[in-house]
């Protein structure tokens, strides 16, 4: 008997390092920048699986570190065949801007917007000019325009664009591309929502007068759950709005958004002024399905369950009540993260709750730090890639804090954290201070009224307005109830964010500053002796304190974001900022401003002195608003007319040849177009402001559209055009970047900005050829990603593509 619990003992000591391998061997296959030959990682799987074999042979002192090297290669590996075989399905380049035919069917519900649909199809047969074609099984498509479209079949009545259903089958001919996002410092990586998704291409689809006309051919049984999904969403907008597609934003429609991300989990319809607000007061997490709404909804039906269960000796016999609430809550929550789309935060918690519910129904006793880390492997198992999600490391670290924390050094697993009314302060105050500088790394904002509003808003949201949203599936009244008791909250909720301070900004910091940030808030949290507590204090001042690093006085900094189709260049000295073009509008509810721009300069801590916007072109001026809103101290400086809707957010004033000032030791000189360019009627792209920015040593000019015929003119005049650094004219188009100006600038660096597979074809092959000739190095934002160039270190430019290249990113040759 003793001998059997030494055993078990040392057995049990092994399982601690067995969890930090398999976690630490996911986080390292993630730091590829490539993946390695299938066959390594064959070897490296079986090297693994011997190792274990071999833990009988070996010494106990020798047993952990032999574990601890075994599950980190065997996660490491497993992770690796899985990202191979997955990576082995992607679009072929050839296969690029092609006409495809395809047949498919609608596999998630459609998500709307105001110029059009995107939508999950997968793929059962593709032809390309009569002969097959291999695709990736799972695509990610827009539908676009407004109006009618298709038929059922011949001779049937044309389907409204908005009557796209889950499960129905489509003939359909589409142009794909791989997946490619923007790659901006502390921006969102598209692509490896893409690749956690499953979704190896997008496209969209072709439906022009010229186009073959796309077919519904029917509808399957196929995707139930997205069948069900959709058709509850539809009902909630008919019942709140009078339309399942209302064709116009009103409060009804945002209170109809907010009701269907919290039934059906399709967050997009909430509109993007209450996420801005949501977000400003802390209660962003509240309005998705996460794991605070899966782990309440298991508790509650654990509850019921067990109730009813202890009602009947009967069943008590049968299956012990406790048991059979525990696997009872289980399933019921499953079934409803399954019906609110299955998302990552919601798949995290399935898993976790899982793992403990096994843990509890074998009767075991483990310490929190092996409850937890067991909760973590078996997510990380399942998904690697969580490991890169903001998601994992707040929910992971929250439910941390919270063990460490309680009164007791063990606890029993759970079904979740349940929480208490009399320890509800207690525990939101415990998550707010030591998830501050967690934050404040991922997000670079947090939210001062969020404790305040978090108090009011968790119980509300999830024991009434969230209860009366899925009650309303079977009593549809009880949605207008629901949509009321969302109404209330966000009167309070506008109330706290107009206080002043309600959110507070700092650059984000580097990893090891949040890590220290961390510990620093659960020491304070933590019911240690005050005379430790206080030692948190200094772990919170890095992250606190941080601050970007700056030119220094005399010199400069470029920063061409990576927006897509249009302009924008961060422009920065030792004490000021300017924005050289805001980026695109992409529809009415997105734009590069608050895509792209305003995270950037919120991560970075920028105060904006000037906005420049070259030109009225919408993909010059589309994030205009956005920075405006942010940056309400920015000057606004453009040749946009008098009239323009835009000077009802900012007055600005015109830009003229001859206009200059000087920041920092840098000088700033506006070179085009004359006060006389006004009164003529010309192209927008004529008006185009040029910028001269010059330290007296190095010079970069930045250049908005102008085409062949200003360019000339800037020539003819003397204008001072030698630069550096060029930002290529009208992104590269055949109109611009002339011989004879090209000749003048003599730039080292080139920068375009332009997006990926544009339809304009920027930049154009004879213009690249004509900097090929001079020697001058291109860069462009869909092969550089955003690209930094220092004034104090001139013969480099840095590309955020290089910088943090990961194997799931799209290369181009």
């Amino acid at each position: 008997m003793t001998q059997q619990m030494t055993t078990h003992r040392s057995r049990a000591r092994l399982l601690t390092p067995a969890l930090i391998g398999l976690l630490m061997g996911a986080a390292l296959q993630l730091q590829q920048s490539e993946l390695s030959p299938l066959g390594l990682y064959g070897a490296v799987l079986a090297l693994a699986l011997l190792g274990l074999l071999g833990l009988k042979f070996s010494s106990p002192q020798f047993r952990t570190v032999l574990v601890l090297l075994a599950l980190t290669a065997l996660a490491w590996a497993l992770t690796g065949i899985r990202a191979s075989a997955f990576d082995a399905k992607s679009l072929a380049p050839e296969l690029q801007g092609r006409d495809i035919n395809v047949v498919g069917v609608v596999s998630a519900m459609p998500q709307r917007n105001a110029t059009g649909l995107r939508f999950r199809f997968q793929i059962e047969s593709a032809t390309l000019a009569g002969s097959k074609v291999l695709l990736p099984p799972s695509l990610y498509l827009g539908w676009y325009g407004v109006g009618f479209f298709g038929a059922l079949h011949e001779g049937d009545e044309p389907q409204r664009l908005s009557e796209l259903r889950a499960g129905e089958r489509w003939q359909l001919t589409l142009r794909l591309k791989a997946p490619h996002g923007g790659s901006n410092p502390h921006g969102f990586d598209f692509e490896l929502w893409l690749w956690e998704q499953g979704l190896q291409a997008t496209g969209y689809v072709r439906s022009g007068a010229k186009d073959p006309q796309p077919l519904r051919l029917e509808s399957t049984w196929q995707y139930p759950v997205e069948q069900l999904r959709q058709s509850v969403r539809d009902s909630i907008f008919k019942r709140l709005t009078g339309s399942a597609f209302p064709p116009e934003r009103s409060e009804q429609t945002r209170l109809a958004g907010i009701v269907a991300a919290l039934v059906v989990g399709d967050q997009r319809v909430i509109d993007r002024a209450d996420w801005d607000l949501f977000r400003a007061t802390g209660v962003a997490h509240l309005m998705a399905i996460s794991g605070l709404h899966v782990t309440l909804f298991a508790w509650v039906a654990a509850l019921l369950i067990g109730w009813s269960w202890r009602r009947s000796s009967r069943l008590c016999l049968a299956v012990p009540a406790p048991n059979a609430a525990l696997f009872g809550g289980l399933a019921l929550a499953t079934a409803y993260a399954v019906f609110s789309g299955w998302g990552v935060p919601s798949q995290r918690t399935i898993w976790m709750l899982l793992a403990l519910g096994l843990l509890q129904w074998s009767g075991k006793r483990w310490s929190w730090p092996r409850v937890w880390l067991l909760a973590a492997a078996v997510v990380v198992l399942i998904d690697p890639w969580a490991l890169l999600q903001a998601g994992f490391w707040l929910s992971f670290v929250a439910v941390g804090i919270l063990f460490a924390g309680a009164a007791g050094s063990e606890v029993q697993a759970v079904t979740g954290i349940r929480p208490r009314v009399r320890t509800m302060w207690r525990e939101q105050w415990t998550i707010t201070l030591a998830l501050t500088p967690l934050t404040l790394l991922l997000f670079g904002q947090v939210s001062l009224v969020g404790l305040l509003a978090n108090l009011v808003a968790i119980p509300w949201v999830t024991l009434v307005v969230t209860p009366l949203a899925l009650l309303g599936v079977a009593l549809a009244p009880l949605w207008d109830v629901s949509a009321w008791a969302v109404q209330a909250l966000a009167a309070l909720l506008q109330w706290l964010s107009a206080w002043p301070f309600a959110t507070v900004s700092v650059a984000q910091p580097p990893w090891w500053a949040g890590v220290a940030g961390v510990f620093g808030g659960a020491l304070l949290v933590f019911r240690l002796p005050w005379s430790l507590r206080l030692l948190g204090l200094p772990l919170l001042l890095p992250v606190l304190l941080w601050q970007a690093q700056r030119p220094l006085e005399g010199q400069f900094e470029l920063l061409a974001a990576d927006i897509g189709q249009g302009n924008a260049v961060l422009v920065q000295t030792a004490k000021h900022a300017l924005v050289f073009d805001a980026g695109p509008r992409f529809s009415s509810e997105s734009d590069a401003g608050h895509r792209v721009l305003v995270p950037l300069l919120r991560a970075l801590d920028v105060r904006l002195d000037t906005l420049v916007l070259s030109h009225r072109d919408s993909d010059h001026t589309g994030g205009a608003p956005a920075v405006l809103a942010m940056q309400p101290g920015a000057e606004l400086l453009s040749s946009i007319e008098e009239d323009h809707e835009l000077h009802l957010l900012r007055r600005g004033r015109r830009c003229e040849a001859g206009q200059s000032w000087v920041w920092d030791g840098v000088r700033f000189d506006v070179l085009h177009p004359l006060a006389s360019d006004y009164d003529i009627k010309n192209k927008s792209n004529s008006l185009s402001c040029v910028l001269r920015i010059s330290n007296g040593a190095q010079t970069a000019l930045l250049t908005g559209d102008i085409e062949a015929a200003q360019e000339a003119r800037l020539v003819a005049d003397a204008a001072p055009l030698r630069a550096d650094v060029l930002l290529v004219p009208h992104h590269g188009s055949k109109t611009s970047s002339s011989a004879a100006f090209l000749d003048a600038v003599q730039p080292r660096f080139a920068l375009i900005q332009a997006g990926y597979r544009n339809r304009y074809g920027h930049p154009a092959e004879p213009v690249l050829l004509r900097y090929a000739q001079r020697h001058i190095r291109v860069f462009d934002s869909p092969r550089c990603g955003a690209a930094t160039w220092q004034s104090a270190r001139p013969k480099d430019v840095k590309c955020q593509r290089t910088q943090g290249l990961r194997y799931w990113h799209h290369r181009l040759p």
